[in-house]
Formats: C-alpha cells, structure tokens, sequence
C-alpha cells in the first residue's frame, strides 16, 4: 500500500498542465489552455486547463477534475496504478507500506457494513416510494413537513413500517 505521505507527494508534485500536456496539444488562451478534448470527438476546443487551480474541464462532455482524475480517465488506470504512473513521470520514489492482515480484516468489515447500509437504503426508499403504507404513511409525513420529492431522494429518506421486515429482506438476500 502507498504511504498517505507518499500519495500528499504525488499529489502536491502533479502539475494539470504537464500531465495533459503529454496526451493533448494545449494552446494559451489567458489565464487557461485550451485544446481538443481526448474523451470525445469534436472539432472545436472546448477543453480547458487551468494551470492555477489545477484542474481540467470539457465543456463538451463536462469530464473535469483533477491530474490523478485525468489520468484514471484517460489511461483506465485504477487510483494505485495512477498514483505510480504520475511518480515515474515526476521521478518521486514511493514509500510503501506493508499491509497487515488485522488491517484487511477490518477493512473488509468496513466495505461490507457498506453494502448493507447501501442496500438497507435502497429498501427504506422502496418502501416509501412503492409500497401502499409507505405512500399513504411516509410520504403523506414528509409532504406534510413541506418536503419535495427530489429533496426527500436527495438525502436519502425512507419508510418502514415495522423493524424487521428489512432484517428479514437482507437475510433472505444472503446479507
């Protein structure tokens, strides 16, 4: 595993303008460059570099971000192969760090509450959304409170008329 002190390094190091720069014909346009974006086809530059802030924008597409995001997009590279992708490019050594197996444990616990609380989201907004009690109980409750449907989404809000029907729907799901 890289060290966090390593990725900070890879980070801070990564210039936006260096790293298009290799895949991108870039032209000055002010404060920016601009150039044909790589992830679509177009005719007309609407791909911007901003040196200063380090980031990238296409305003064809709307891909932006930043140097580690850039590449991940454009190399399908994962975020560890492009963190030693920009080293390389910056001669910076990496510091890695041995991964010990209470760590893998733990982390594994971590992913998978996770994906129960993901799927347990998906079930209260099922629930709220589709089901006659939900409707009648939960969203008549929130319509009430002056909430609308995209907020109610947005933030992840849901119904469940009693506690252990999601219990019983994770269990028969293999959770």
């Amino acid at each position: 595993m890289i060290s966090p002190r390593s990725v900070q390094e890879i980070i801070d190091a990564a210039r936006i303008e260096d790293i298009v720069g290799d895949f991108v014909t870039l032209k000055r346009r002010g404060a920016n460059l601009q150039g044909l974006c790589p992830f679509h086809n177009e005719k007309t530059p609407s791909f911007s570099v901003n040196p200063a802030r380090n980031i990238f924008k296409c305003f064809g597409c709307g891909k932006g971000g930043d140097p580690v995001t850039f590449v991940m997009e454009h190399e399908q590279l994962s975020y560890p192969e492009t963190l030693r992708y920009i080293a390389k490019k910056y001669n910076i050594a990496i510091e890695e760090t041995q991964v010990s197996e209470t760590y893998i444990q733990e982390k594994q616990i971590a992913d998978s509450l996770y994906i129960v609380n993901e799927r347990a989201l998906k079930f209260f907004d099922t629930q709220l959304f589709e089901s006659d009690k939900g409707k009648s109980v939960g969203l008549s409750y929130f319509k009430s409170r002056g909430f609308r449907e995209e907020t109610i989404k947005k933030w992840g809000l849901g119904f469940s008329d009693d506690a252990v029907s999601l219990t019983k729907t994770l269990q028969s799901e293999g959770y």
